[in-house]
């Protein structure tokens, strides 16, 4: 199942705040970092790796 996009940004802003030494002070500038990688990677062009995963995927009984 996929992450939530707010739950790949607060793992990402985590990790952002770990490389940069884990000072306090940047948080707001480590979610806004985070915020704009992830939806970057939403909104990006499907690449032909990423086409290909949706392919193997297997489809979703709907639930009676």
């Amino acid at each position: 199942m996929e992450q939530s996009v707010q739950e790949r940004i607060r793992e990402r802003a985590y990790q952002l705040w770990d490389t940069s030494g884990r000072m306090n002070g940047q948080a707001e500038q480590h979610w806004l970092a985070a915020e704009r990688e992830i939806l970057a990677e939403r909104l990006a062009p499907p690449t032909a790796a990423t086409r290909a995963s949706r392919l193997r995927r297997p489809k979703r009984s709907k639930a009676a």
